[in-house]
């Protein structure tokens, strides 16, 4: 099965990989005056997995989409970190945060939620702080793209990237007024991060997952509407 790499991997996707073929041939042109034959196949085991690692992460396997607009999707792959009760930032009331760790060995490939017009892009520097953290949204740099649902209720959403301890770099290819399908891709955070999907509190709305549920971005149906 080919599991395309995406494009928002570049250029680390081409860099990384070379970096690591060339090390692996100056290991075995060069390693034999100073190591021994099995540290030298210890060595090309270690930077061959790192090279396998590199391509895995920027894999961008291909999702079928369900065509429900009752529901919303997972924005990412990861863990279910925490689920919050927060103020509305679109109004009066409240609003429900859903949090998502990514490891490192995830597909970082952010996804939108469901049919939605781009409304803003909001860019934030910040702090590196452990992406476990539900404190990592509010301290470390993030990038809010607030959105609004094509199907009823049209409320507004946001899907907050955010870097980890690792990740120090946020992708968002979404511009203002541009529409996108649901499960359509819009970005990536780049090794090990955190993302977040904001909706307002309505009685017609029910949360499906639970915190340590592992979802998949386009797949996992995080939210029904009755």
């Amino acid at each position: 099965m080919k599991i395309p790499i995406t494009k928002y991997g570049l250029p680390q996707a081409a860099v990384f990989p070379a970096i690591v073929a060339a090390l692996m041939l100056g290991v075995w042109l060069l390693g034999g005056r100073r190591l021994t034959a099995w540290q030298i196949t210890a060595v090309e085991l270690v930077l061959l997995t790192v090279l396998i690692w590199v391509l895995a992460f920027f894999r961008d396997p291909e999702r079928h989409i369900t065509a429900d607009a009752n529901v919303l999707l997972s924005p990412a792959d990861g863990v279910i970190a925490d689920i919050q009760t927060v103020a509305n930032p679109f109004g009066s009331g409240e609003a429900v945060q859903i949090g998502i760790f990514l490891n490192i060995f995830n597909v970082h490939i952010n996804r939108v939620p469901c049919a939605v017009r781009i409304e803003e892009i909001s860019y934030k520097e910040g702090r590196f702080i452990n992406a476990m953290h539900a404190d990592a949204g509010r301290v470390n740099e993030s990038n809010d793209v607030t959105m609004t649902r094509l199907a009823a209720p049209h409320d507004r959403l946001r899907v907050r990237q955010i870097s980890g301890a690792i990740a120090r770099r946020i992708v968002c290819d979404a511009k203002p007024n541009q529409d996108f399908a649901a499960g359509e891709r819009f970005g990536m955070i780049k090794f090990g991060s955190r993302t977040e999907l904001l909706l307002p509190m309505r009685d017609e709305a029910t949360c499906l997952v639970t915190v340590g549920d592992k979802v998949k971005a386009g797949l996992t149906v995080l939210v029904r509407y009755e």
